[in-house]
């Protein structure tokens, strides 16, 4: 059988350190080069057009130099090579090679359109590098400029195609931007929202690489961990994967099944999320290693499939059957894990020619992309689906930051699928709820929901969704959705509408609280609140009228002293120093935003759980304390069996500017140097231990719980998976509920 053709250039080995950057210039593609790899696969392409595209970008970028001492045209270039492997069309290739014109150069639209015509100047201009906004936080602006883009790619998914070579290419180079601080915030940028976006649609090759690039930058102690691990392996094991994969393939000829099979450990950023997800360490996790059968036929799938499973032990519940039932992004392949041929478990992927293009090489795959984002029907209605959910928040006006939250949501999907009492299939993520089922089916089923039926049988709302249930909304026409339903539901749409749903009710009190806010904050500093001040902050927000200012600040999604900072610059950041909820002396702490509640309420954190900033939360209103918070899981909330007394509450904006105490249980193997591995992974990592307490010991491990101050959940996290993939460890957890009993 004819290997696969070649789609995407990776890593040749994803386990292995990555390169340190090379120096100096190096040899530019020549134009010969460029043009025979778009004709290897698309013979016709106009090659004049090329050549000329190729040297109005080279002479348009003039004597322009990268940090690395490259010609800057050389980033155009290697854009365009990438999009090559991909195989796309003539028109985007050319805009690979144009891209930067507009922004770096003397080059106009105009010219652009000229020379090239006005489809490739509205693909020139749409990739054009996002203008830096005048917005009051990174966050801000990283949410508007991922509106943009989404705005961007609804006209032309090629776009978003050209944006992630473009990053792919930057990601690849990061290492010669001299400042820390600069490539931290490029690699977070890009594990937050390039590499979902190019998951989301398919190109799972291009997510791996994107995600590990910015892993290296953003934890390279995690990573490094993880190849040594890996290289430690490779000396026991030898050529592993290739004797397992050569004995699949005898097994399958031996049935007169012709197939390509091969093999490759899985890319470290992979397996460290996985040691996150799983609360597993290094030794623990067996299925490191991938294989991919590659068959003629859908038939040949279930065929081989049959094979391997009669071959060897199958695990339980690790077959998965994306082929009868696609994932959202047009991605089929069965997917099942045995007891392989050298007694470890094997993850093995079963597909077709046509099945694997498109796992590797996603929408790029369908030459359906010229036609810009598909028709609202047929296979590719499901592939694009949450692109349309994404504008239609834009559309109906949601904020910037809202709509990078729910599309954080949606890209990252790990699917559940249900069903209607009629029998449609509702696609959700992994953890979905029946509200979060209600909403996808429609805004008015979700607003009105009061129970639900799962498999027939009453279940609360909250109940996460299995694989296969027929779920049943049970709706009255006077229900409204509860604020509490915004601390469980997983999806972007469901968060979107119920927030929307309150903001509408509560707006009055938002704006009246909010208000006062400013009030004070402005009294403080012995500023003057006008109207007029309050009416030029909304303009620069985009915001319609000066009340939303207001109702921002009220509901908490906007400081009062960005609004001072706005209004009077001369203050300085520095120099604020706000006296309400807002702060405490010259910190900032946790501003908790409570609905139909008066400025000043008292609160604590709950000690049973120790929430952090990133927690979802409930407030309980306990006589003589006040508001106590308490996450979403804490068994604290079952005793509270008055709703009337829970109170839908979460963090301020500001929440991780302050420490706040973790408690973990960690499990160490008993020899010198375990307790000081796991004290220097913490400070590495940026925690600080506040107390610690030993619980066991004998002659093979011994046991502590130590609090640490963090300053969020995914602080935590962070730490977490560092001490998991540590030698001395053998487990860590975070402590919750009855076992985080105080410390004496």
């Amino acid at each position: 059988m004819t290997p696969p053709t070649p789609v995407q250039t990776v890593e040749k080995d994803p386990a292995k350190p990555l390169p340190a950057p090379p120096r100096g210039r190096r040899r530019l593609m020549r134009q010969t080069d460029l043009v025979e790899r778009v004709q290897a696969y698309d013979p016709d392409a106009d090659e004049s057009l090329l050549n000329k595209a190729y040297v109005y970008a080279m002479t348009a970028h003039g004597k322009q130099f990268r940090a690395s001492g490259d010609p800057y045209f050389a980033h155009p270039l290697e854009v365009a090579a990438i999009l090559t492997e991909l195989k796309l069309d003539v028109p985007t290739i050319v805009t690979a090679l144009l891209h930067d014109t507009i922004e770096d150069t003397l080059v106009t639209y105009e010219d652009v359109e000229k020379n090239f015509g006005s489809e490739i100047a509205g693909l020139v201009d749409g990739v054009t590098k996002l203008s830096q906004l005048e917005v009051f936080s990174e966050r801000t602006k990283q949410a508007e400029n991922f509106r943009k883009l989404m705005l961007a790619i609804t006209g032309d998914i090629r776009v978003l195609l050209v944006k992630l070579a473009d990053r792919l290419h930057n990601m690849r180079t990061l290492g010669y931007i001299e400042k820390p601080e600069k490539r931290q915030s490029i690699a977070r940028e890009t594990v937050d929202i390039y590499a979902p976006l190019a998951g989301r649609i398919g190109m799972q090759n291009m997510r791996e690489e994107l995600e590990d690039l910015a892993f290296a930058e953003l934890d390279p102690e995690a990573r490094n961990s993880i190849v040594t691990h890996f290289a430690r392996l490779d000396m026991v094991g030898g050529d592993r994967v290739g004797r397992i994969a050569d004995q699949i393939k005898r097994k399958l000829a031996e049935h007169d099944m012709e197939a390509w099979v091969y093999g490759r450990g899985k890319r470290p950023f992979s397996i460290w999320r996985k040691l996150q997800t799983k609360k597993l360490n290094f030794e623990q996790l067996s299925d490191i290693f991938g294989f991919r059968v590659i068959v003629k036929t859908t038939e040949d799938c279930y065929r081989a499939l049959g094979i391997i499973h009669t071959s060897w032990q199958m695990v339980p519940e690790r077959f998965k059957d994306f082929i009868s039932t696609p994932k959202s992004n047009g991605y089929r392949s069965i997917h099942t894990t045995v007891m392989g041929p050298e007694k470890q478990r094997v993850e093995i992927q079963i597909r077709t020619q046509d099945m694997h293009d498109i796992a590797e090489r996603g929408v790029a795959a369908h030459w359906r992309y010229r036609e810009h984002v598909p028709e609202k029907d047929g296979k590719d209605s499901v592939t694009y689906g949450w692109l349309r959910d994404m504008v239609d928040l834009l559309e109906r006006g949601d904020s910037p930051e809202e709509v990078l939250e729910n599309s954080r949501l949606s890209m990252y999907q790990d699917q559940v699928f249900c069903f209607t009492p009629k029998g449609s299939l509702i696609s959700l993520p992994r953890g979905a709820t029946p509200i979060d089922f209600a909403y996808a089916v429609h805004t008015d089923l979700g607003n009105t929901a009061v129970g639900v039926k799962v498999n027939g049988g009453h279940v609360p709302l909250h109940t996460p969704l299995k694989n296969g249930d027929q779920v049943e909304i049970i709706i009255t026409k006077d229900s409204t959705p509860s604020p509490l339903w915004e601390q469980f539901v997983v999806t972007g749409r469901a968060r979107a509408e119920i927030r929307r749903y309150l903001r509408h009710a509560q707006r009055g009190e938002h704006v009246k609280f909010g208000q006062k806010i400013l009030e004070k904050t402005f009294a403080d500093q012995g500023a003057e609140l006008t109207e007029k001040a309050i009416g030029e902050v909304a303009k620069k927000l985009r915001l319609s009228k000066a009340e939303d200012v207001y109702a921002d600040v009220g509901r908490g999604t906007l400081r009062g002293t960005e609004v001072l900072q706005a209004v009077y610059p001369e203050l300085g950041r520095g120099r604020v120093t706000t006296k309400g909820p807002e702060a405490q002396g010259s910190r900032v702490v946790r501003q908790i935003s409570i609905r139909g509640l008066t400025e000043g309420i008292s609160y604590k954190l709950g000690q049973c759980c120790h929430p952090l900033p990133g927690d979802r939360i409930v407030g309980i209103l306990t006589p003589g304390e006040g508001i106590i918070v308490h996450t979403i899981d804490c068994a604290e909330l079952d005793k509270a069996q008055n709703m009337n007394d829970w109170l839908d509450v979460g963090w301020g904006a500001g929440a991780g500017d302050q420490l706040s105490v973790a408690r973990v249980l960690v499990r160490v193997k008993n020899e010198p140097g375990s307790l000081a591995a796991v004290m220097t992974v913490i400070a590495a990592n940026g925690g600080n231990i506040f107390n610690m307490k030993v619980l066991e010991r004998n002659p093979l491990f011994f046991e502590f719980m130590v609090d640490i101050e963090v300053r969020d959940v995914a602080h935590l996290q962070n730490i977490v998976g560092a001490l998991r993939v540590n030698n001395a460890v053998e487990s860590v957890d975070r402590m919750r509920e009855a076992e985080a009993a105080p410390i004496n």
